[in-house]
Parts: C-alpha cells; structure tokens; sequence
C-alpha cells in the first residue's frame, strides 16, 4: 500500500490538472463566444458618429470644423455620462440573473432606462446652450453657431442612446449577445446610405447627419426592444413591476454615479489632451497628430472592451450565482486574452512604424511625427487593452467606487501634471503630453490589478448573494 500511495497522489493531481484544463477552456469558449459579437456592437456604434463627421468633412471646412467640436463636446457632456451609468446594469443586472431572480433583471432594466433619461433633460439644456459656452472659451462664433444647432438635433439620439444603452446592458446581462449583434449591423447598414442621401441630396446639410444618427440609434432601439417584448427568452425577464423599479431607484444610482465618474475621469482626461495641445506653437500639427494616435487608439479600444463586456458578465454571473471559483477561472481567462491581444496588436504597431502614418497624410512632417509616437502609442495599446479588461472586471464585481478614486488619483494628480511639465516645461511637446497620459494610465492599471490581485472572491460572492435577498425581501415587504 505504502508503494502505491505515491501513484495515487500523481493520479490524484494529473486528475485536478485535468480538470483544471478543463474548466479554462470551457470558460475561454464562453468568454471568447460573448467577445467576439461585442466587438463588433461596439464599433458599430462608435462609427455612426464617425461616419457622420467623414461625410460632413466633404460639405465644407466650417461645417467639419463645428461638427468636430460638437462631437466632443457631446461625448463629454452627454454619450459619456450615459455610457458610464449604464455600467451599473452590468453588476446588479448580471448578479440577479446568475442568481437565478430573472424578474429583478427586468426590474433593474427599467430603473437603468428611467434613470438615464432623466439625466437626459438637463444635459439637453446644456446643449442648447452650446453657442454661448464656447464662445465664452475663446471659440470663434461661426463654428460655435454650427455646433449649436449640430447639438440641438442631436437632442433626440441623446434619449435613444440612453434607452439603447440600457436594452444593450439587458441583453449582456443575459449573455444574449447574437440580437445586440444583429441590431447593430443593421443600424449600421441604415445609417450609412441614410446618412448619405440627408447630407449630400437634401439641402439638410450637416444637420442631416445628426438626423441620420437619430434616427439609426431609435431604430437599434426599436428592434431590441422589440425582441425583447415578443421573444420567449426574455419572458422571464421582462415583467414591469412599478413598485419594485421606484425602490431600486436608489441601488441603482450607488452603482451608477461612481460607474459614470470611473468613465467620464478617463474620458476627459484625453479630451483635455487635445485642448492643451492646441496651446502648443505649432499648434496645427501637434493637434493632427495627436488626433491620429487617439482615433487609433480609441478605434483598437473596442476589441479588449469586448472582453472586459464577457469578462463583467461572466464574473457578475457567477458571483450571482454563488461560484467564487468559477468567477476566479473567468478572470484569469481574459487577463490572458487580454495581454495576447495587446502583444499581438503592439508588436503589428511598432513594425509598421515608418509606415502608418500614411494612412493619415501624405505630408513628410506628419508621417515623420507620427513615427516617432508609434513607441508610445504601442505601450498604450498594451495598457489601455489591459485596462479595458480590468474595468469590465471592476463593473462585474462592484468597484465602481473604487475605480472613481483610482482614476482621479491616477490621471487628475499624476497623468496630467505630469503631461504639463513635460510638455511645457520640458519642451517634450506632444511626446510629453502623451508620456504624461500614459503615466496616468500605466498607475490606473497598476491600482486596480492590485485590487483584483486581493480580492476575496467568497466574499464577493457572498455579498452579491446577500444583495438580492435583501432585495427581495424589501420587495416582499413592499408587496
């Protein structure tokens, strides 16, 4: 017995590595089945404004000119906001449908889609207003005019994006990811010829544009919501209890406003970037060049951001349902896409250094520019796929108060004082503002991958578990 006692205990660990193995490739299935069609959600609403402003750029430098501004100054005010808030639907949402209490999912929904409009109606005044606010920042009235009235038609996909955001965080919740992927692309493919017809074959001009935009984000949300009315897989999901979605007003709102200032922190950190590159001498390269690292870095963005999507089901599933292993294995499943992704994009990057900036311009100063700041645009890509990944873990755990602090910690005390001495002080101009932000970035990353590192995933589990039976018991109470 004594002989054969060695052998079962090497039979005993090849079947816990067998299992092991096991597990990780059917976690890496599911993760990588949910990444995939994010993706793609992603892109395509990120390119309805992109698009938009391409064809825009061919009415006149004017029109580009106000558009452009609009665009920034609604993502900042408006699309972020959102954006970020929704990102509370991801951990309450998620949770009650790994614990297996589908009406709570439907009630969280609605309270997310109530909530984010309500934020619409003030921020819509600000828009109105957009004419005056830029002018007082030094904006010359014509674009500001433009901008305004570009704003001001914008209005209406400023409420489709807050329901669409919602329906989109419903269907994630649930893992459901081939309608979100579906409404996506047909959105997609209205947009682009209805856009077409309203600026160039109408007298709309730029306004048509935000017309098409309009009318693209209602029509996704239209065939999502419809989907989820007469689908039988959304039964469970989608009853309307008035009572229950007034009480979990206030939940929803502790999840959100930190999950909306973790998002909009980094948001306009870079949107700031640009503004202090303008104040730079040769202010119209500095600011061309630093657009082009953004637009690159912000389009390759939506790839880890389909597996921070996965990674924030996956984990808010799991710790719903009462599996801190499981929520474990899933986060080490998408650190590592997420770091084989960032190598392989990063190391594509940098060899085509001397090259890239063709794509951009055919002017000698420009490309020349442009490769110098591939070296700091491939770490970014390593970096911001990290943090991409890590952030869907914060929001299918809970942290969004957490990463608040981290991120104005991070870039608002570090990234940005930083980009200003290099940049100004240090004569280092667009290296040193993008040096700075990837300081900022760099110490966000290694903030939260210290707080993921620590985490007690049984506690996790344990307070998500106590989450909805306090829930509902409360709406025991209420009944």
């Amino acid at each position: 017995m004594d002989k054969d006692k060695p052998l079962l205990l090497v039979q005993e660990e090849d079947d816990r590595r067998t299992r092991g193995t096991t597990t990780f490739v059917k976690e890496l299935k599911k993760v990588s089945y949910m990444a995939a069609p994010m993706v793609a959600v992603s892109v395509s609403q990120y390119l309805l404004q992109v698009i938009s402003l391409m064809m825009v750029g061919h009415v006149g430098e004017l029109a580009l000119s106000g558009v452009a501004i609009a665009t920034s100054f609604t993502n900042v005010t408006g699309f972020s906001l959102l954006f970020g808030m929704a990102g509370a639907l991801e951990t309450l949402g998620g949770q009650a449908y790994g614990a297996e209490q589908y009406q709570k999912l439907g009630t969280y929904s609605y309270c997310s889609i109530l909530s984010l409009v309500s934020v619409c109606f003030p921020v819509s005044f600000i828009w109105i207003f957009m004419d005056k606010l830029l002018t007082l920042m030094g904006q010359d009235p014509r674009i500001a005019e433009v901008a305004s009235i570009y704003s001001i038609w914008l209005i209406p996909a400023l409420f489709g994006d807050a329901v669409l955001q919602s329906l989109v965080r419903y269907f994630q919740s649930q893992s459901k990811i081939l309608p979100l992927f579906l409404t996506s692309c047909a959105s997609m493919c209205l947009h682009v010829p209805l856009c077409w017809a309203l600026v160039y074959k109408t007298n709309l001009g730029y306004i048509g544009a935000a017309i098409a935009i309009t009318v693209a984000l209602w029509f996704n949300v239209i065939l999502l919501a419809a989907y989820m009315r007469w689908s039988a897989n959304c039964a469970p999901t989608r009853t309307l209890v008035l009572g229950d979605v007034f009480v979990s007003i206030k939940e929803f709102l502790s999840f959100a406003l930190p999950s909306a200032v973790m998002v909009c922190l980094e948001w306009w950190s870079f949107e700031l970037l640009v503004l202090l590159s303008g104040l730079l001498p040769n202010s119209e390269l500095e600011t061309s060049v630093l657009s082009i690292c953004l637009s690159t870095t912000s389009l390759h963005y939506f790839v880890p951001y389909g597996v921070g999507a996965a990674a924030s089901t996956r984990i808010s599933n799991e710790l719903g349902a009462g599996n801190p292993h499981s929520a474990r294995v899933a986060v080490n499943v998408v650190m590592i896409l997420g770091i084989s992704e960032a190598m392989i994009v990063s190391i594509t990057l940098f060899s085509c250094r001397y090259v890239f900036g063709y794509l951009y311009s055919n002017e000698p100063e420009v490309i020349d520019y442009v490769r110098q700041m591939i070296p700091f645009i491939s770490l970014s890509v390593i970096v911001d796929s990290l943090l991409a990944v890590i952030t869907g873990v914060a929001r299918g755990t809970g942290w969004q108060h957490i990463g608040a602090y981290v991120n104005l910690g991070a870039y608002y005390l570090v990234g940005i004082p930083v980009a200003v001495l290099l940049c100004f002080g240090l004569h280092l101009r667009g290296e040193g503002l993008w040096i700075g932000i990837l300081t900022g970035s760099s110490l966000q990353l290694l903030l939260l991958g210290l707080v993921t590192s620590f985490t007690n995933w049984q506690k996790q589990a344990s307070k998500a578990q106590e989450r909805m039976c306090e829930e509902k018991v409360s709406y025991g109470l209420l009944a």
